[in-house]
Order: C-alpha cells, then structure tokens, then sequence
C-alpha cells in the first residue's frame, strides 16, 4: 500500500513538472509566486491538473445516507454556505497550488531554457573537509558512543559468562563493552561564489522596471544557487553616486536623481578588491538600468573600469537594460561597441516581463 502511494506521488510530481515546463515563460514572468516562498520551496498556482474525488452515485438512490429513514423520504435542499450573489453557469477557475523545491525548479529552468551547467572555477584548488564515520573503536567520546554495538557487546559478554537471565534480562554494559564510532575526515571539492547586483535607482526608473529587476534577479539567484553549494549576495544601488544596500532596501528603495553609472562600477570593483579574490572565489556581477548615462565622459570611464577591474575578475558580468516607454538608452550601444568582444560580457534588452525568460538565456547561455 505505501509503495502504492508513493508510485502514485511519484506520477503526480511528474504531472507538474510537466505543467510547470509546459507554462514555465508565463511563470517566470508571474510576480505573484514570488510572495509565495518558503525557506526552500516556492508555492506555484497549477491550473487544469485534475485531482481524484469522490462523487455520491445519484442513479444509486438506496437511503438517505445519513441516519435512519424510510424508502420515499423527500430530502429537502440544505442551505448554501458562503459565497455572495446568484447562481451562475459558468465552470469554477480552480487552480491548484503546489509546492516545488527551488532545487526542482532551477533544473527545470536549465532543462528548458538548455542551460549549460556552470563550471566553477578554482574547484579544484579549494577544498573543504567532510566528515566520514569509516569504523568502531573501544575507545571515544561518548556523544560518538554506537548504542546498537555496546549492547550488543555486553549481551554476548553476559552469554558467555553465564550471567544472562532469560527471566530478568537486565543488559548492563561495563566499560570494556563500549564501542564508538570513527570517522575520518575527506577532503572535498568546494567552490564559494559571490553575486553582486547592481540596480539603477534614478529619477528615469519607474515602478514597472524596477519589478522586471525584482523578477529577473530572483531566477538569476536560482539558478545560480542551483549550481553552487552556498553563495553570497551583495547589493549595490546607485543614481549620481553609488551604495551598498541590504536586500530589502535594494527592491523597496524609492527612485530620484541623476544618473552616474561609473560610481556603481567603482564600488563593485572596490568590493571585489576588498573581500574576493578572485582565485578563491567565483565572481557573478549583473547592472541594471534604462540605459541613460549622465555624460559621455562617465560612460567612458565605465568602459575602462569594465576592461581593466571588473571584466580580468569576474566570471561573468551580466548588463541588462530595461527600456521604458520604448525609448532606446544609449549605454547598451556603448557597451556593444567597446567590449561585447570580451568572453566573460553579456548584453541583454528587454521592454517587459516576458522577454525575462529570452534574457535569462541570454545571461546564462555560455555557462561561465
């Protein structure tokens, strides 16, 4: 019966898997499962996924079904519970929420999306140790003491000498029966990775692009975690001059001010400086903003902060440019012009949610 219900379970899961892949560009671009997580599971709305029920058999009028009652009873209607205003002749839109691991739905975005799984870089050079019970021993700390094995020991001790009572069988174990366990620590490969977001606050951003932000950095965080055992998250805001923020602060900071996208560059690269070294960490840098740069001189200075600090460091510097009101920032163009040759450079453009899940490949296509 439990394998039953497992198989069961097991073909339920494999029935919104499918789902979640079939629709998976509407949810990327549906802000509302993004107010629907856990610690590490996300709640996702799945439409027309048909739950087994029981039904009463009308054509099999045999009593009233609850207590007694006589053969030609009139049942009289119940009154209706809940709900407001008049009967209507229209299907109900049930949709069914079900909870998927954010581990499930980064390897679902990688299967759909073709993701080439990331490689981190410097594995092979950091290592970390694990821990690995490989034994029994006589002696040990007692929070390693194996229970199973000092009885096991003290019963056979008590066997043997002849002291053991079928009637009262007291097991006591003496010291020489204890037995613990062993371990061995094992290397294993470890990888840390940083990301560092960086968002455009200025009076140009409305309250529509700063939600595309809001969507795209979730999935980015995703995915990235997907790859990577643990990993950092550091938040930069910026209009003429740049801050690091907390995550709250980074999605509710209101906008206002001009527009230097040097000082964001700066203090990232500063940062990386600071606190990671690039041989020991895995760096993941992505700027957003509408594209409109104070002064050609300041999008000079970006391009050189990009060439000589952040782009020699990073494993991948994603830019992506949220147009608004179909209006064409120039920055991009800039940038395709300067240094969308170098390897470790993505460019993308998007006008609304849901080109986000084109943009994702776009970051991500190149597996860096």
């Amino acid at each position: 019966m439990v394998l039953s219900i497992e198989q069961d379970w097991s073909r339920f899961r494999q029935i919104v898997k499918g789902k979640i892949r079939k629709e998976l560009k509407k949810y990327i671009s549906h802000d509302a499962l993004l107010g629907k997580q856990g610690k590490n599971l996300v709640k996702i709305p799945v439409s027309q996924i048909e739950i087994p029920s029981f039904q009463f058999d009308t054509r099999k009028l045999d009593g009233v079904g609850q207590g007694e009652g006589e053969i030609g009873t009139v049942l009289g209607k119940g009154e209706a519970e809940g709900g407001e205003g008049g009967a209507g002749n229209q299907p109900g839109g049930h949709v069914l929420e079900v909870e998927v691991s954010l581990e499930e739905l980064a390897a679902i975005i990688g299967e759909e999306l073709e993701l080439p799984r990331i490689l981190p870089k410097g594995e092979r050079d950091m290592m970390t140790g694990k821990a690995k019970y490989t034994g029994i021993y006589k002696a040990g700390p007692e929070s390693l003491r194996h229970f199973k094995r000092t009885f096991k020991q003290a019963l056979k001790r008590q066997i043997i000498t002849g002291i053991y009572d079928p009637k009262n069988p007291i097991v006591i174990p003496y010291p020489e029966d204890k037995r613990y366990r062993s371990f061995k620590v094992k290397p294993s490969p470890f990888s840390k990775a940083v990301i560092i977001l960086m968002m455009d606050v200025s009076g140009s951003i409305g309250p529509e692009e700063k939600e595309i932000v809001r969507l795209e950095t979730f999935w980015i965080d995703t995915w990235l975690r997907h790859n990577y055992k643990g990993i950092t998250t550091r938040f930069i805001v910026h209009d003429a001059q740049a801050h690091e923020v907390d995550r709250e602060t980074f999605f509710h900071l209101g906008t206002a001010g001009g527009t230097m996208i040097s000082s964001a560059y700066q203090l990232c690269s500063d940062m990386i400086e600071k606190d990671y070294d690039p041989n020991q960490w895995n760096i993941y840098a992505f700027h957003f903003s509408d594209g409109d740069n104070w002064s050609r001189d300041d999008t000079e200075k970006c391009i050189s902060l990009l060439t000589y600090k952040l782009l020699t460091k990073v494993n991948l510097f994603g830019y992506c440019q949220v147009e608004k009101d179909h209006l064409d920032g120039r920055f991009i163009h800039d940038l395709r012009e300067n240094v969308e040759h170098a390897d470790n450079i993505v460019l993308s453009s998007l006008k609304e949610k849901e080109e986000i899940y084109d943009s994702l490949k776009d970051l991500f296509g190149k597996g860096k």
